[in-house]
């Protein structure tokens, strides 16, 4: 009888266990008590080979950002500041002290981004091209990060192999590789994975910024 006890109670303990790792989300206490309202960009570090990795980037975080209900800071006007300032290396940018950003722009908070991977590549009898990104949220008037997060998306996730044979496979792989280099599909997979990286739609993207009417309505459903 009492190995059965045991048993029962191992067994609870083990689910309660399980349930609570399922639902274990980011503390985002940091981010709610900046509660920031405009976030600058700055210039992506690029820790791969392809040039125009930065360019695409940028221009596509700042979407996500402004669905989230954020203002966000014409990537083309913080480009141009810094380089005016004698700054055109994205890591001197982020090296740049929180309060000299925030005496410049007057931004609530920084996102300083890095580039993992990007590009295509070709392996035996597949092609693909990844995005991959990490990035983090300053609060500039303490320097403070409020929230950290990474995504990674790729071409192959709705690929379908239509023909399985050793040929037919390497015939698809090779055309998609030409296709994706010629149509840059590098841009369209960067979208994606800021879109996961930074969205409020996402768990473990940032929380809703005051121009979305979803702003505070966790907090409100939850009675916080």
């Amino acid at each position: 009888m009492n190995r059965l006890k045991q048993g029962v109670v191992m067994f609870i303990a083990f689910a309660l266990s399980a349930c609570a790792s399922q639902q274990a989300t980011y503390d985002d206490s940091a981010f709610k008590q900046s509660d920031p309202a405009s976030i600058l960009i700055l210039p992506p570090v690029n820790n791969t080979p392809e040039i125009i990795a930065p360019y695409s980037v940028m221009a596509q975080a700042a979407t996500p950002l402004a669905e989230s209900g954020f203002y966000v800071f014409p990537v083309g006007l913080v480009d141009q500041t810094f380089k005016n300032n004698g700054l055109t290396v994205a890591q001197d940018i982020q090296a740049v002290p929180v309060a000299k950003l925030q005496e410049i722009f007057g931004a609530d908070a920084a996102l300083y981004i890095t580039i993992e991977r990007y590009g295509t590549s070709y392996v035996v009898v597949s092609s693909e091209t990844r995005v991959t990104l990490s990035a983090s949220l300053v609060d500039l008037q303490n320097g403070q990060q409020i929230w950290q997060g990474t995504a990674t998306a790729s071409s192959a996730e709705n690929q379908a192999n239509v023909n399985n044979s050793l040929v037919g496979l390497l015939i698809q792989a090779a055309v998609s590789q030409v296709f994706e280099t010629v149509t840059d599909r590098g841009f369209d997979i960067s979208a994606l994975a800021t879109s996961r990286l930074l969205s409020a739609k996402n768990k473990q993207g940032l929380r809703y910024g005051p121009r979305s009417p979803e702003y505070r309505q966790e907090e409100a459903q939850h009675g916080q």
